[in-house]
């Protein structure tokens, strides 16, 4: 799709359109849900840019994105008014695919020694920005998820990304030779 026209003005007086042309104010919770999930897109972007071209999870990050996009188009798709577009799915599997790449890296990690403070490298701390998008925007898709349609693969996988990322970061710092960050209470 070829993008003509940056501005429309139609979104000058506080509404947009869905995908299907219905008009919705912009501070609708289905547009606050996929909203962030283009924030998380983002800021996942950022994160891409600072990894290395040969990084292993580049890749599965890029894939991530586009999901994000797919994702993107299910909320921003009233269902009971306009049926979804292939382009609003996810393919078959994709949880699964993120539940792999946890295994995958956490097999490659020290056993746990506590709860981990964001932080590390600079491309950890990004990833844990990125997780506490992710968290954010789960939340905001499950309150869409309370008055309209949202598919259950969209949850589960929102769901799974936020784990996914955070064992990323772990593996970021890991894989750089950063000691993980682990909180100590400060009242003891």
């Amino acid at each position: 799709m070829k993008i003509t026209k940056v501005y429309t003005r139609t979104g000058d007086k506080g509404m947009t359109d869905l995908v299907g042309g219905i008009r919705i104010n912009k501070d609708n919770i289905r547009l606050e849900a996929y909203g962030t999930v283009d924030e998380l897109n983002s800021q996942l972007g950022l994160l891409v840019s600072m990894l290395t071209p040969d990084d292993a999870e580049r890749s599965s990050l890029l894939r991530i994105q586009s999901n994000l996009f797919n994702i993107g188009t299910h909320l921003a798709t009233d269902q009971e008014q306009t049926p979804l577009y292939a382009s609003a799915r996810l393919a078959e599997g994709e949880a699964t695919l993120l539940e792999q790449r946890i295994d995958d890296m956490n097999d490659r990690l020290p056993a746990p020694q506590g709860f981990v403070l964001p932080g590390g490298t600079v491309a950890a701390a990004q990833c844990h920005v990125c997780r506490t998008v992710c968290r954010r925007a789960e939340r905001r898709i499950i309150a869409l998820a309370q008055q309209a349609k949202v598919g259950e693969d969209i949850i589960k996988y929102v769901n799974r990304l936020s784990d996914y990322l955070f064992v990323l970061a772990k593996i970021i710092n890991f894989n750089a030779g950063q000691e993980e960050i682990i909180w100590k209470n400060p009242c003891k």
